[in-house]
């Protein structure tokens, strides 16, 4: 595997290596002893996927509140997602900013956002599927989110949102958050 960082420090974009014959390829996508040296918790204890049935399905932005704070590795498995995390850390330079790239079964990237970034997507393609390797165990008590248009977050999302769910339609702006 490859990790490119990003311009927010903390996270990286993980390529696979591929080996390839005949058959196809074969690559790994995850091996703890390497994620634990880019500083993630490298015991996952969950493991999530979102079907978004339609082009233009918006989720985010979420994050789970202290203690319960989790690194995440998203992964598309079907389609294609322009997929954004966003620096929540008080304190930190960069926080506010956002990074956004396309993920899809094609180019087999994945976005590994650390502890203390917001995350979500809008789906490129019908019938996109995204994977989510966890650090922590989902507390729906600590699920947080703030509005995915914020203007002082700024993200371009490449497409208008067809689908979103009310909830997240109802989220505050950052600023006004419990980052």
């Amino acid at each position: 595997m490859r990790f490119s960082a990003i311009p927010l420090a903390g996270a990286y974009i993980v390529d696979i290596d591929r080996a390839s014959d005949e058959r196809g390829f074969f690559a790994r996508t995850f091996c703890a002893q390497e994620f634990a040296a880019y500083g993630f918790d490298a015991a996952a204890l969950e493991c999530s996927a979102s079907f978004n049935a339609r082009t233009g399905t918006l989720r985010g932005m979420h994050y789970q509140a202290p203690p319960h704070e989790e690194d995440k590795l998203v992964r598309c498995t079907a389609g294609a997602v322009f997929d954004v995390i966003v620096d929540i850390r008080r304190g930190s330079p960069s926080f506010g900013q956002w990074f956004g790239t396309e993920l899809s079964a094609s180019n087999r990237r994945a976005l590994l956002a650390p502890k203390g970034f917001a995350h979500g997507f809008i789906s490129l393609a019908d019938a996109s599927e995204v994977l989510y390797m966890i650090s922590a165990r989902h507390e729906p008590e600590a699920a947080r989110g703030f509005l995915w248009n914020d203007p002082k977050v700024g993200i371009t999302w490449p497409l208008k949102p067809l689908v979103i769910s009310a909830r997240d339609a109802a989220y505050q702006p950052l600023e006004h958050g419990h980052c």
